[in-house]
Formats: structure tokens, sequence, C-alpha cells
């Protein structure tokens, strides 16, 4: 059998027609070998969609983006249609468009009460209609921040049926009456994410009915979420002090709640079939009240409070319900959180603002390089289970952890450096990776001096991961600055189980995720389990 691949390999890339004859490899045939995809440090088979894609929606990280129709700032810049074209040929599932009323009874899309340009809704649908399955075959979820009057939503849901036609899921699957579908059963369709009124049930009802002027009113009461945190953080406080000071029953606040009303077009409405916006409030109140096809938007900072003090009960919401995560309005620069700190606990969509370079979104391509780059990666088997007792901050209880070992060999024509009119970086490589906490750890190579072009290391580096299913690896190329902090030269991240054992060369990647070939870092990977 290693004959046989052997042969292959010679056929396949020794370029001398003797020396193929012979049966062997010259040199240039094993540098050619070793720059082509066979030798790549990510595995082919992690290259195509090999996941079971026909769970329910929400067993599944989806690739999500925030303010989708911004490329820059978030008060200033302009909208363009790029950042939905750009977003959706990176394999994101998840795009959000920000409605307004316009002139002349066209709605618009941009960020409301800023000075950001504005778009025409009906052109930012035909400019997904037209690059939705371009990249991946499976679901697009459009998620509609909606401020627009009744009228206005009438035309935005003409211009959804209009545009998409059958593409546009605008009923529930009958063999999906009461559970989400599949990301295999919803192929090639287009799923609306906006306030709705009404049930599944009511809604089928009055398919192809006239409903031009139907408009419902409903209040919306919302409880702050922080009160949920104030609550835990009293009673835990509560509990520190209960050995010193006895204490019969428990007395708080009453918590702040907010009313408004709220119209609803019905012809919009009608259009949201699984994926209904619901305002979250408590994990108790989703446990008792929250349907299944009603997912919640949570802002980082009250995301970021829960997982730590309700780790467990937000996973256990998560493995139910499709849980949004969207950057606080503070990050007017359009900087991203670390999306990982909520991928650990489930969340499915993580959106984060794709037209901001930097770690955040090294992250994120890295992640969604998994399962072909659909978009759509099987969450662990611990994050799904109905009973699991995982816990992301804390050390994990009956894990099958991986050794890692990587020997960073050598680098190859590595990036120049922008302070240096010659190659003569100071190079070093720092390793990475992300994960649960107790999984987070960085190491690095010594520095060679002024040699970017073929720096060699030959130094290994070992890491035990007790989290796999959750870590990435992160292999960053920099030039060492003593005065100004070290100049990022290039970067790759992918899963760890995505790793290929052996010699194997990690391409390189600009800040802006552009590809840096043939600069390329060449290593020996083993892991065991």
């Amino acid at each position: 059998m290693t004959t046989n691949i052997a042969f292959e390999i010679i056929q396949k890339y020794e370029p001398i027609e003797e020396v193929k004859r012979a049966h062997q490899m010259s040199f240039e045939g094993f540098t050619r070998y070793m720059g082509s995809p066979e030798c790549l440090v990510f595995k082919t088979d992690c290259g195509k969609v090999y996941q079971d894609m026909t769970q329910p929606l929400n067993d599944y990280f989806i690739s999500s983006s925030h303010n989708t129709y911004l490329v820059s700032d978030q008060l200033l810049g302009p909208s363009d249609l790029w950042g939905y074209v750009s977003a959706l040929v990176k394999g994101c599932r998840c795009l959000e468009i920000d409605c307004w009323d316009g002139s002349r009874n066209e709605p618009v899309v941009y960020h409301g009460y800023t000075l950001t340009s504005k778009l025409l809704f009906k052109t930012v649908i035909q400019a997904i209609q037209k690059y939705a399955f371009i990249t991946s075959d499976y679901p697009v979820v459009l998620s509609l921040e909606n401020h627009c009057s009744p009228s206005q939503q009438e035309v935005m849901a003409d211009i959804l049926q209009s545009v998409f036609g059958d593409a546009l899921l605008s009923d529930m699957l009958d063999d999906f009456p009461d559970k989400l579908p599949s990301p295999q059963a919803l192929k090639f369709k287009i799923l609306v994410r906006n306030k709705k009124i009404g049930s599944l049930r009511e809604t089928r009802e009055r398919k192809g009915s006239d409903k031009h002027g139907q408009v419902e009113e409903y209040e919306e009461t919302d409880q702050d979420v922080d009160d949920e945190v104030k609550e835990s953080q009293a009673l835990a406080v509560l509990e520190d002090n209960s050995e010193k000071e006895p204490r019969a029953t428990l007395v708080t606040g009453l918590p702040l709640f907010r009313r408004r009303r709220v119209k609803v077009a019905m012809a919009l409405s009608d259009l949201v079939i699984y994926t209904k916006a619901e305002k979250f409030r408590s994990f108790r109140h989703s446990r008792l009240y929250q349907q299944f096809n009603e997912s919640n938007s949570i802002g980082e900072s009250e995301a970021r409070k829960l997982s730590k003090l309700k780790a467990q009960e937000f996973i256990l919401h998560t493995r139910k319900f499709i849980t949004r995560i969207y950057p606080k309005a503070t990050r007017a620069n359009s900087s991203n959180f670390n999306p990982q700190e909520f991928w650990n606990i489930g969340c499915q969509m993580v959106a984060l603002n794709f037209q901001t370079p930097g770690l955040p979104m090294d992250l994120q391509n890295g992640k969604f390089l998994d399962n072909g780059g659909s978009g759509y990666i099987l969450k662990p088997q611990f994050l799904r289970d109905i009973e699991t007792q995982f816990n992301p901050n804390e050390t994990p209880k009956d894990v099958d952890p991986v050794t890692l070992t990587i020997r960073l060999i050598s680098g190859i024509q590595l990036p120049p450096s922008y302070h240096s009119s010659s190659n003569k970086a100071d190079t070093l490589v720092v390793l990475e990776i992300f994960g649960v906490p107790n999984d987070h750890v960085k190491q690095q190579t010594r520095v060679i001096k002024r040699n970017a072009f073929c720096p060699r290391w030959n130094e290994t580096f070992t890491f035990i991961i007790q989290v796999p299913e959750l870590a990435l690896m992160r292999f960053v190329v920099e030039n060492q600055g003593l005065i100004t902090g070290n100049e990022f030269l290039g970067q790759y991240t992918l899963p760890v189980l995505c790793m290929n054992r052996g010699y194997r060369r990690v391409p390189l990647f600009s800040k802006l995720g552009e590809s840096l070939e043939p600069a390329a870092l060449f290593i020996y990977v083993w892991y065991i389990r």
C-alpha cells in the first residue's frame, strides 16, 4: 500500500520524465509535493462537508455577521453591498439587516441615528439572492432589525417574496411541525428572523390570503438581563455571609420593566417560520415559556456575565434555543470580542463585524474552515446532551485529552517587515491554543535575527488539551520590535482536530485574510489521544 502511494506521488509531482520512469523523485519533484495541498496542515477531509447535517439547527455553530452592511465604523462609515457579498463568499450564514422607512415608500438599510450611508432594502436583497449559495448550499438566515412602519414592512415582504421566490421559507415543513429542521432539510432556503404574531399553525391557515393592511400590535415587556445577574450576585453574597450571620428570608428589589408598543405587518410576520426573534428575559422564563422556533439575541456584556455566573444554565438554554450574541454598542470602531468564550457555552450565532481584521476574525475564519466551509459546524455532543454537566469554567471530568506535539522546523519566504527595505526581519513564531479557559496557552520560538527568507528554529512544543473539540490552534509570525512591540507578519488558525499528522506546511495569511503564498511554516505534527 505504501509503495502504491509513493508511486502515485511520483507520477503526480515529478517533472523529469527520466526520473519518473525510474520510480524516483528529484529535489524539484519533492519541493512540488511539499508545496501541494496534500502536505497542508489542514486535513483534506475537513475541507469537505463530512458532519451529520440532519440534526436540528440549534445543534450547530452558525457563521454569523453583525451589521453586515457596514464596511467601516458604526457611526460615520459607508454602508455597502460589498459587506453582504464578502460575508457570503466567506461562508457566513446569518446576515443582519437594519431596516428603516425610506422616501417614496422604499425601505432603506443603514445604522439608525448615525451618519452611515443608506442602501435600498431591495438592492440588498437582490445582492443576497445572487451570492447566497455560492460558497455553501446550507440555509441563510436574514436577521432583520426592523424599525419600519407597517406599510413599509409590507413592501419588505413583497420584495422578499418576489426576489427569493420559492427559496424563501414561508411555511413550516410537514416533517417539522414542532421542532427545528436540519440544515440538510433547509438546503438552498432563506429564513427570515423577525418578530412574529401568532403560531405556525395560524400562519399556515392564512397562507394565500390577502394580508394587505393587516397589522397587529402588541406590548413588549422587557426585563433587563442585568436583573438576573444582579440577583445571582446578591445570592452569592448572602451565601458567603450565611455562616457569619443567619438569615431567615431573602428580600430583593423588584426588577425594572420597560414597555413599548410594537406594530407588525401580518405580511412580514407570516414570513417568519423557524427563526422568530424573542427578547431574552431569563433562563427560567425561557424554560417555562419559550417556544422551539423562538431565538434570542443577547449583547456581549450581558452574555459574558451570565456565562460566568450561570454557565451550565446557559448551556442548557443553547441546547434548546438558537442564541445570537452581538457586540456591545460602545464598539463604535467596529472592534470585535473574542468569540471563543461564547462558542464554549454553545451559542450558535456569535455575530462579529466581518469588516474588522484581527484576532477575533482569525478565530472565526479558522473555526469555520471545518466542515467544508459550509458555515455550519455540529456542536460537540457535550453541548447537545440533555443531561450535560459540562462547564467550560471548571476542570472537566471524564475527559479524553489530546497531547499535541509540534516541532516548528523552519519558515519559507516569510513576509517582509514593513520597517525594513531588505528582508531582514527578526522573526519568531507564536503558537497559541484557544478553547476553554484551562486550555488557553501561548508559547513562542526564539528570535532568528535578520532572516525572514528561510529561518530555522527546530524547536518542539507540547500542549495538553482537555477539550480538543472546542480548541483552535493559531500560528502567528512576528518581527521582533524592542521599542514599538512586535510587528505582525502573518498567521494561520485552524481547529486542533483538523490538524494532519506528520511533516506539514502551514500557509500564512495577512491581517486582512489574504493569502501570502508562498510564505509558509514547515512543521512536524504529532498528537495522541
